[in-house]
């Protein structure tokens, strides 16, 4: 025993080797154990729970500390992120270890409600997989492919991004994310990105659902206790697609299950595929771990669309329609209904089912008595959303600015004036309004609408961009 044998140093002496690795010591298990420990209270619940609880110690020599975790993807996160002050915690205890080694031992990754001894069950066979992927997996529509999609510039880079994961025999980027309003293509895109997997791999398996869907099936699971066959299920996939993420927003339980199946798959290089109203960033209620995820591949996002987007799908609904409408109505849709695009092909469907069942031929006359309810809202709703865009738009910044937390004065004074217009221009209540600008409080909208109102008074260039976007809204 060395004179330091009290420190600990004497710990990563006594070895035994065993083949080519050396196995840690009691001193050094028990060292181990007391640094996995402390883990919880020096990194936080989150972090341990998500990151270090997994870490197992696997052997020490030479003054390293070897441990393990499940996937590549955990090992590289802890290296980048936590290994230097783990191996500062371990120095502490015993000063001869120097270096610490994250490797990959493929075990199953644990739950947080699963103990480390739970038995793992055998995998089921591969027909019982396909069978319950079959089950669980949501029908493509076959209205919906990429020969259907009309491409204009709000849509251009998610459909780009799109045609390359379908093309590409490797994961390009993982995972695809794809965000816009409601309306504005992102189911259409997933379920042409599902065709088209499986008409150029039919070997991959695809599973696509919604994140309400995924949670109804965890819920099941635990409730059935066959939490094992859903894992198995889900991490067995070539290619998972989600619809609609920010639906489990708030639901911690499913958020930690997809965060470790995303993992998973991840690790596997298996493709993912996410679609959401918003911008990873921007979805409240999710867990900033899970977050940064989403964030890690290509985010996509589909703009409102613009006059000449919405006039080319509805010229290419009339032709798959083969209905006898002129290009005068086609114009006048396309001007009028800018909400979205479902709301605009529904508008046109409408046109079409009336002339069919009165057999009167489709003029700008008829059609402005058929849809008369539908554009009289128009003409007098003014959304939030619009306002948002055409302020963005005038101030040339991004959307996404309006729901964020970034406080630089050339994106706060922006935000401030779309809430003022939104006090204006809607009949949103404070709360409301501020629900639709990133979950602020009622308070800051008030803040916002005084101090436009103030500078106003005193600024002519802001009353006058006011006056402009305004009129661009209402005019």
């Amino acid at each position: 025993m060395s004179e330091n044998a009290g420190k600990g140093s004497a710990a990563v002496v006594a070895l035994s080797k065993q083949g080519e690795s050396f196995a840690p010591s009691k001193e050094v298990s028990g060292l181990w154990s007391k640094v996995h420990s402390d883990m919880r209270g020096e990194f936080g619940e989150a972090v341990f729970r998500s990151w270090l609880k997994p870490l197992t110690l696997q052997a020490c020599y030479h003054g390293t500390l070897e441990v393990s975790v499940p996937t590549r993807f955990m090992r590289d996160w802890i290296q980048t992120h936590y290994a230097a002050r783990i191996l500062e915690m371990c120095a502490e205890r015993d000063e001869t270890i120097r270096r610490l080694e994250v490797v990959v031992v493929q075990n199953a990754i644990l739950s947080d409600d699963e103990p480390d001894d739970t038995p793992k069950p055998a995998k089921a066979n591969q027909n019982n997989q396909n069978d319950e992927l079959n089950d669980l997996s949501s029908p493509f529509d076959p209205r919906y492919t990429f020969e259907t999609f009309v491409v204009g510039k709000p849509n251009a880079l998610a459909n780009a991004a799109a045609l390359r994961v379908v093309e590409s025999q490797n994961v390009p980027f993982n995972p695809l994310f794809l965000y816009g309003g409601v309306g504005l293509g992102k189911t259409h895109l997933m379920h042409a990105i599902g065709w088209a997997m499986k008409k150029n791999w039919p070997e991959r398996r695809v599973m696509y659902m919604s994140a309400e869907k995924f949670m109804y099936q965890f819920v099941k699971a635990l409730r059935t206790k066959e939490t094992m066959n859903f894992k198995d299920t889900f991490r067995s996939v070539d290619v998972l697609m989600i619809d609609d993420i920010q639906f489990i927003s708030g639901k911690e339980s499913t958020q930690e299950e997809f965060f470790h199946t995303f993992n998973a798959l991840v690790d596997q290089n298996k493709q993912i595929i996410i679609s959401a109203d918003k911008a990873p960033s921007d979805l409240l209620g999710l867990e900033e771990r899970l977050r940064s995820r989403l964030a890690w591949g290509l985010v996509a996002d589909i703009h409102p669309s613009t006059y000449d987007l919405r006039l080319g799908i509805l010229q290419s609904k009339r032709t798959l329609l083969q209905a006898d409408i002129p290009d005068a109505v086609l114009e006048f849709l396309a001007l009028k209904v800018t909400s979205n695009i479902r709301e605009l092909e529904g508008a046109l469907n409408r046109i079409v089912a009336h002339a069919d069942v009165t057999k009167q031929a489709v003029t700008l006359e008829t059609t402005q008595e058929v849809l008369v309810d539908l554009l009289r809202s128009h003409d007098r709703r003014i959304t939030i959303d619009e306002i948002q865009r055409k302020v963005a738009e005038h101030y040339n910044i991004r959307m996404a600015d309006m729901h964020s937390a970034r406080r630089a004065r050339n994106v706060a004074r922006p935000r401030q004036v779309a809430m003022y217009l939104s006090k204006q221009l809607t009949s949103r209540s404070l709360p409301e309004i501020g629900r639709k600008f990133g979950g602020r409080d009622h308070t800051t909208v008030m803040h916002a609408v005084r101090k436009v109102e103030e500078l106003m008074n005193d600024d002519a260039q802001i009353a006058q961009d006011v006056e402009i976007i305004r009129r661009a809204l209402t005019g």
